[in-house]
C-alpha cells in the first residue's frame, strides 16, 4: 500500500525494494572477498543485466548509448530538458557493494515511486547507469561519463587491464560500445538537454560518521595531480663504511622530500587552504636491497588533491623545487614521470541550496561537505551541466569489503532527492 502523504524514507515498500536490489546484485557479483564488478567486464555486466530485467518488470523505458551506458526512464525520450540521476555500476576488485550502486538504486527507486503513484514531475526524470568509473581496472577513471562528452582519447582506449593486459577498447567493444563513434571523440549526449545531474554516493571518508550526519550535500569535488612513478637515484654502498657527509642515500632523500611536503601541507591548511597529500607507493628494489646496503634507488608515487587548481599548481611547483634543493644537499637525482591531472569541480550553487532546503524540510541536518574522491559528477560539472551530489554516511571507509552504509541513511538520501525533484 502506498501513501502520497508519507515521506519517501518512511515508505516500507520502497525500502524493501532497495534492500532487494542491493542484496540481489551483491549475490550476483560476490567475490572470494567482498564484491567485484569489473569495468566493462563480467561483474559490471551482471549487475547491469539484473537492473535491465527488473526495469522491464517495472515497465520502464530502457536505452543503451554508444558507450554501453544504460538509461532508464518512464517513457520514450522526447525533445525536452530532463533531470538526470545516476552513478556507476563497477567496483574496485574485492570492494564494497554500495560504492556507485547506491546512486543507481536511488534513481531506480525514484522512478518506481513516480510510476506507482502516477506522479508527473515538471521535468522528466532519467536514470543513468554508468560504466567504468573506477580506475583500478584500466588505470583510467570515469570512462563511461567521459565517453558521453567525447573525452576519451586513443591513449585511453589503448589502456591495458591490470592483470590480463587486454586493451580497454576490446572490453568496450565486447560490452556493446560503438568504438567507431567513441574514437571520433565527439559527444554522444546532448549536455544542453540535461537540466541538472544529481549523483547520490556513499561518503568514502569518515566525516559524516564523525559528525553523526546521516547525509550531507556536496559542495565540490577535489581535483588531483598524480605522479605514478618518481625515481630518486643515489649511490648504493656499504652501510657501515660510508659516513653521512659522503652518502647519497635515496631513502633518506625521499623521506626528506615527503617531510618537506608535509610541512607545506600544514602551512596551507593553517591559512585555510584545501589540500590532501599522499605517497601511496614508496619502496626500494626488493631483489637487490639488503639491510646492510645503502639504497641507491627508490620508486614512489605522489598525489595532491584540492578544490583549488591554483593550490594544485603551487604544490606541483613546490614538489619540483624541493627536489632540486635535496639534489644539491644529498647528491641524489629525481626523475619525474608526466603528471596526470584531473580538474576540480564545483557543484552548482543553486542546486546545492535546493538540496539543502530539501534535506532541512524533511527534518534532516542542513550540512554540506567537499568530496575528496573523484566522481562521475565532476565530469558533468566540468562540461557545463548543473550538478549536485548527496553523500550518505558510510562507516569503515570505501574501496574495501567492509562498507557499512545503513539502509535508513540511504533512504534519507532518496527522500531528499525525491523532494528536490518534486520541488524543482
Amino acid at each position: 500500500m502506498v501513501n502520497d502523504k508519507v515521506p519517501l524514507h518512511e515508505e516500507q515498500w520502497i525500502e524493501e525494494l532497495a534492500i532487494k536490489i542491493f542484496s540481489d546484485i551483491e549475490e550476483l557479483t560476490r567475490d572470494k572477498i567482498g564484491i567485484s564488478r569489473e569495468s566493462y567486464g563480467t561483474g559490471e555486466a551482471l549487475g547491469i543485466n539484473y537492473l535491465i530485467n527488473l526495469a522491464e518488470e517495472c515497465d520502464f523505458y530502457i536505452e543503451k548509448d554508444d558507450a554501453a551506458n544504460v538509461i532508464l526512464s518512464l517513457e520514450k525520450s522526447i525533445e525536452t530538458n530532463y533531470i538526470l540521476v545516476g552513478s556507476h555500476m563497477d567496483s574496485v576488485p574485492q570492494g564494497g557493494n554500495y560504492d556507485g550502486l547506491a546512486g543507481i538504486v536511488a534513481g531506480f527507486l525514484i522512478l518506481a515511486n513516480l510510476k506507482e503513484k502516477k506522479i508527473r514531475t515538471s521535468l522528466p526524470v532519467k536514470v543513468l547507469v554508468l560504466r567504468g568509473e573506477e580506475s583500478a581496472w584500466y588505470g583510467k577513471n570515469c570512462i563511461g561519463s567521459k565517453a558521453l562528452f567525447g573525452l576519451l582519447s586513443l591513449e585511453d582506449l589503448n589502456s591495458t587491464h591490470r592483470t590480463t593486459g587486454n586493451k580497454l577498447s576490446k572490453a568496450m567493444d565486447a560490452s556493446g560500445a560503438k568504438l567507431d563513434v567513441i574514437k571520433k571523440s565527439i559527444p554522444i549526449i546532448n549536455g544542453q538537454k540535461i537540466e541538472v545531474f544529481i549523483e547520490i554516493h556513499i561518503e568514502q571518508g569518515p566525516i559524516l560518521v564523525d559528525k553523526d550526519w546521516p547525509i550531507a550535500i556536496v559542495t565540490g569535488i577535489r581535483g588531483n595531480y598524480r605522479h605514478h612513478k618518481i625515481r630518486c637515484k643515489g649511490d648504493a654502498g656499504h652501510s657501515g663504511t660510508i659516513p653521512r657527509y659522503l652518502r647519497k642515500d635515496s631513502v633518506f632523500a625521499g623521506a626528506d622530500l615527503i617531510t618537506r611536503m608535509d610541512d607545506h601541507w600544514n602551512t596551507i591548511e593553517q591559512h585555510g587552504g584545501d589540500l590532501v597529500l599522499t605517497s601511496g607507493i614508496f619502496h626500494t628494489d626488493v631483489d637487490n636491497q639488503a639491510m646492510s646496503r645503502i639504497p641507491g634507488e627508490i620508486l614512489f608515487s605522489f598525489e595532491s588533491r584540492s578544490q583549488d587548481v591554483s593550490t594544485l599548481d603551487a604544490l606541483e611547483g613546490l614538489l619540483r623545487s624541493e627536489c632540486k634543493t635535496i639534489e644539491r644537499e644529498r647528491g641524489v637525482h629525481f626523475e619525474f614521470d608526466n603528471v596526470i591531472k584531473s580538474d576540480p569541480a564545483e557543484c552548482n550553487q543553486e542546486v546545492v541550496e535546493k538540496l539543502l532546503d530539501a534535506s532541512e524540510s524533511l527534518g534532516f541536518s542542513r550540512v554540506s561537505v567537499a568530496s575528496g574522491a573523484t566522481h562521475d559528477a565532476a565530469i558533468f560539472s566540468n562540461q557545463g551541466v548543473k550538478t549536485g551530489m548527496i553523500f550518505i554516511r558510510n562507516d569503515k571507509g570505501s574501496h574495501n569489503p567492509d562498507e557499512r552504509m545503513e539502509i535508513k541513511d540511504f533512504m534519507k538520501s532518496v527522500s531528499t532527492l525525491n523532494k528536490f525533484i518534486n520541488d524543482y
